[in-house]
Order: structure tokens, then C-alpha cells, then sequence
């Protein structure tokens, strides 16, 4: 048991307490409710006209606008897998764009701006829907993503 000013806590009470102190601290500190992580941003384009020549033209449009950002750790874009069939396949897509982010903040810099704001502008008049995936990814060491599951 832990007394403070004549409370009586569980140790597990306690060290929450105090981590979660620590951890508004850090917060108040940054500016941020949310703890620096990285942020994947995965952007799923329906086209209107769906031909080769336009899901090209628009992975081009990613390349040439959404790569390069300030605080960009990952970029990719392609097009729908054609062969990959399975039930659980979502095939409600064109194009997609997959990108991470070192942090939200380097993400909502990235929205605002100008290269994102014309990629916008240029082409969704060819775009049926856009669906965007946003996650928080895990700060697991990169050693341990890559070492198999104990058994």
C-alpha cells in the first residue's frame, strides 16, 4: 500500500497515477494529446473510367504531387492486384496511395499543403470515391516485427 496525504493507494494505483502524470507532462510539452507515433495514411481511389490509361495518369499525379513531403517515412502507389480474388479481398478500388508519416503533426502539414492541395484540385473530377484509412502504427522495435511469433 502507498499513503500520500492520508490516502491509501494499491502500488498498481500509485504507478498509474504517477505514470500518467509523467505522461501529461510530456504531452503539455510537445503541444499534443497524443503521443508521437507514426501515422499510416492509406488513400483508396474508385475511378470514374477506370481504363490503364487513367489509373497511370493518376499514380503518376501521386508521384509527381504526394512524394518528397517533409516528414514522409514511407511512400508507395499502385494499382488494384487483379489476380488476388479471395473472398476477403476488398476489390472497391482503382489506385492506392500508401503513405507514413512520422508523426500527425507531419501528416496535417502535409494536407495544407500546396503540391496535396493541386494534386486535389487536378484530379478528382475522375475520382466516383476516395476512402481514407488513417491508423496510428505500433512502436514494436523494427527487431522485433521481424523475428517470427513464439509457438
Amino acid at each position: 500500500m502507498f499513503s500520500l496525504h492520508g490516502f491509501t493507494l494499491t502500488h498498481a494505483l500509485a504507478a498509474a497515477l504517477f505514470f500518467g502524470g509523467a505522461l501529461a507532462l510530456a504531452v503539455s510539452a510537445t503541444g499534443s494529446s497524443a503521443p508521437e507515433r507514426p501515422l499510416a495514411h492509406m488513400v483508396y481511389f474508385k475511378l470514374k473510367d477506370a481504363s490503364g490509361v487513367n489509373r497511370a495518369k493518376l499514380m503518376a499525379a501521386c508521384k509527381a504531387y504526394l512524394s518528397g513531403h517533409p516528414g514522409t517515412v514511407s511512400f508507395a502507389v499502385g494499382s488494384l492486384a487483379a489476380d488476388m480474388t479471395r473472398d476477403v479481398n476488398d476489390r472497391d478500388f482503382d489506385v492506392s496511395l500508401h503513405l507514413v508519416f512520422e508523426s500527425k503533426q507531419a501528416h496535417d502539414k502535409y494536407q495544407e499543403h500546396p503540391r496535396h492541395l493541386k494534386f486535389i484540385d487536378e484530379n478528382k473530377d475522375g475520382w466516383a470515391k476516395v476512402r481514407v484509412f488513417d491508423s496510428y502504427l505500433s512502436t514494436i522495435g523494427q527487431e522485433a516485427a521481424t523475428k517470427p511469433a513464439a509457438e
